[in-house]
C-alpha cells in the first residue's frame, strides 16, 4: 500500500516536471506585440544584412521582406528550443494560432 503510494507520487511529480520542461518564451522589444518567425537562419541574416547595410531603401526593402517572410507571433508565446546559437535559435511554437510551427528567431527574442 505504501510502496504504491509513493510509487504514484512520484510517477505524479515526474509527470508535472515533463509537462512544464519547456519554460521558454518569446518577448518582443520596443512596443512591439509580436516576433518575428523566419522559416530558416539563412532568411533572417540575408533580411537583416539588407535592413543594416541598405540605408533607407535597402531597409525599407529589408523591413518588407520580414512582413511578407517572416510570420509574427504573439509576445510571450511558449516556445520549444530546437537548436541555438550566437544568432539566435531555431524554435517549435508550442502554444496559440501557430502552434506546431517551426522557425528561427533572433537571439534577444527568446527568453
Amino acid at each position: 500500500m505504501r510502496a504504491s503510494r509513493i510509487a504514484a507520487c512520484g510517477f505524479a511529480f515526474c509527470a508535472a516536471i515533463a509537462l512544464s520542461g519547456c519554460g521558454h518564451k518569446l518577448v518582443a522589444h520596443n512596443g512591439n506585440n509580436t516576433v518575428a518567425l523566419y522559416p530558416d537562419e539563412d532568411t533572417f541574416q540575408k533580411l537583416t544584412e539588407l535592413k543594416q547595410k541598405g540605408g533607407t531603401i535597402g531597409g525599407m526593402i529589408g523591413g518588407l521582406g520580414e512582413g511578407i517572410a517572416a510570420t509574427q507571433v504573439d509576445n510571450n508565446t511558449r516556445v520549444k528550443i530546437l537548436s541555438s546559437d550566437d544568432r539566435g535559435a531555431e524554435v517549435e511554437v508550442l502554444d496559440g494560432t501557430y502552434k506546431g510551427r517551426k522557425g528561427f528567431v533572433a537571439k534577444d527574442n527568446v527568453d
